[in-house]
């Protein structure tokens, strides 16, 4: 085991910005309004509202004291609390493992952006097939890759304090800035008689129009299939983060702070897009999911706004770079304090290993939509290419399957005292004790099992 002192936040506040910056990332801001949208719009929100304060908040306060309590990373923290559980951390460090460099791919595409409309070159970047034309390149996918993995191997080189902390303490009041600027403007838009505030109306107020049992069974299974990447639970991040989070500083007051920024940020990244995209590309706009909403639509969006465009989308891309960058420090501290503590290796010697390792698979998803390109059909009915067929394994196999064991371990095996004695063991007040018991043993594992259900096609 890993002999050097564990670190820690110096403040619950940085601990708060940390975790907030891991939860606050591209899943929050091109997946979350695009799922509103397609979901009925203010539909989506109660469910996700509802979802994030029962099922998430179950999830999250169980991994953070999972890491608090036995102050190990992901790898090691499962089996020292029970040693039969060791295969879920296996899986909690193969989550990230998968997920960093595929994200550094995409962090790398908003470099791009964001580059390209910092020098001018917005209009060209909103042209057809500009995207298509720049992930099937060769070159610079991989430099904007490296680039984009560099910094953030930087900030985890640094450690928790000097690293983390200290850049979570900087990004995140910009960010949350930066995001409420662009959702007022975006209000104020208008294209030939339609506002941003129509678009407003698309994103806030339920529509129930047509919807049958299976649609609103299909907009529970989206809601919680964001929340795992809203709150930033089954990637061994939060036990990560938990692991560095101090013994006298209180759990479920962060926790509430945690659940708060987050739901604020991802309901303002919609607040800043729909209504956008809807006053200038109406609903067709809005069907762009994934890379094609921020990609594709929003440059599009921006080049219609003329100088104004050129401002607003540097000031987008800037805002998705550090949103990026955050989450990409969380995964790869989550591999780098796997490692430490696994094998007693220094951090630096973790972080250069798992760089290099992120690199190389980088490089392959790069190759993804050229040399090694092919295109499968997923179990879900959608096609995937290598980034889709990673993305897949990691956030709809291997994620719920380790948040089911993780609810079993805690909910059967050694019970969930264990996570409420961690939470109030300075006399805190669990305030939502109950409903935590029966979220942890009961309904979350159903919950769960439907969303894995439907990931493998079944359901």
């Amino acid at each position: 085991m890993n002999t050097e002192k564990r670190n820690s936040f110096s403040s619950s506040l940085g601990f708060i910005l940390a975790a907030a910056g891991s939860a606050v990332g591209l899943g929050n801001i091109w997946r979350f309004p695009y799922l509103a949208a397609k979901d009925g719009g203010g539909l989506f929100l109660v469910v996700y509202i509802i979802l994030a304060l029962t099922f998430g908040f179950t999830l999250l306060i169980t991994e953070i004291a999972i890491g608090r309590k036995t102050k190990q990373g992901c790898l090691t923290a499962y089996s020292k609390l029970h040693p039969k559980a060791g295969w879920l951390g296996a899986f909690a460090m193969i989550v990230p493992f998968l997920i960093l460099p595929y994200y550094c791919v995409i962090g790398g595409w908003v470099l791009k952006y964001c580059t390209a409309f910092l020098t001018g070159a917005g209009g060209i970047a909103a042209q057809d097939g500009y995207f298509s034309g720049f992930i099937s390149g060769y070159a610079q996918p991989i430099v904007f890759d490296v680039i984009f993995l560099l910094a953030t191997a930087f900030v985890i080189y640094k450690g928790v304090n000097k690293g983390i902390e200290a850049i979570s303490k900087i990004l995140m009041p910009i960010l949350l800035l930066a995001v409420i600027g662009i959702a007022i403007f975006s209000l104020t838009l208008s294209h030939n008689g339609v506002t941003g505030l129509d678009g407003m109306r698309v994103y806030v107020i339920p529509n129930l129009h047509g919807k049958n049992i299976r649609d609103i069974f299909t907009v529970i299974m989206d809601a919680m299939g964001q929340l795992f990447y809203s709150i930033s639970v089954a990637m061994g991040i939060m036990v990560t983060y938990g692991s560095y989070f101090r013994d006298d500083d209180n759990l479920v007051k962060s926790v509430n702070r945690i659940e708060l920024f987050d739901t604020l940020v991802a309901f303002l990244a919609g607040v800043m897009i729909i209504p956008a995209v809807y006053a200038f590309s109406g609903e067709e706009g809005l069907a762009n999911s994934g890379p094609g909403l921020m990609f594709i639509a929003l440059p599009k969006v921006f080049a219609q706004m003329g100088a104004a465009g050129t401002v607003i989308g540097a000031a987008f891309f800037i805002m998705v770079l550090f949103a990026a960058l955050t989450s990409a420090m969380s995964l790869l501290e989550a591999v780098v304090s796997g490692f430490m503590d696994k094998f007693g290796w220094s951090r630096k010697k973790a972080v250069v290993f798992e760089t290099a390792i992120a690199l190389i698979i980088g490089v392959i998803v790069c190759l993804g939509y050229n040399t090694l390109y092919f295109d499968v059909m997923l179990p879900n009915g959608s096609h995937a290419q290598v980034l889709d067929l990673v993305d897949y394994t990691s956030n709809q196999i291997l994620m719920p399957v380790l948040s089911i064991g993780t609810c079993i371990l805690i909910g059967w095996v050694i019970k969930p005292q264990t996570v409420i004695d961690e939470a109030t063991k300075n006399g805190e007040r669990f305030g939502r004790k109950g409903l935590y018991l029966v979220m942890v043993r009961f309904i979350a594992p159903v919950m769960l099992f439907g969303l894995l259900l439907v990931s493998l096609g079944i359901l």
